[in-house]
């Protein structure tokens, strides 16, 4: 399989959505369905996890499955809202990698500067 970027998989979903009439639902209907996938995905997570046994006759869905499943919505979505999700990746990751660089311990063992205004 080829790898794809996700300026790519936007073109592709709005290429498959503009074979319709209907064309993109609105943002709350999308909502919806995400909300739907989303919780799907939970009930899969909860399976393969969790405590909970699927029942015996219950369709054998994998966590992948489900992931795809929201990731197409989430693709949807943003293109009914032309936005893309590569330029808001880029944004996000720069606000998590400015604002949470030592939120966590890491494993190269560097810590946060210390605050010049903190009192000792």
């Amino acid at each position: 399989m080829t790898e794809k970027t996700l300026q790519q998989m936007q073109q592709e979903v709005d290429a498959y959505i503009a074979q319709f009439k209907v064309g993109y639902f609105s943002p709350l209907a999308q909502m919806a369905r995400m909300t739907e996938e989303v919780g799907e995905l939970a009930r899969e997570v909860n399976h393969y996890y969790g405590e909970k046994q699927k029942k015996a006759d219950e369709a054998p869905n994998t966590v992948a499955e489900e992931l795809g499943d929201v990731l197409f919505v989430l693709l949807l979505m943003a293109n009914s809202l032309d936005i893309d999700l590569t330029e808001v990746f880029d944004q996000n990751m720069a606000k998590f990698n400015q604002r949470d660089s030592y939120r966590f311990e890491r494993k190269d063992g560097k810590r946060a500067p210390e605050d010049e205004n903190e009192i000792s």
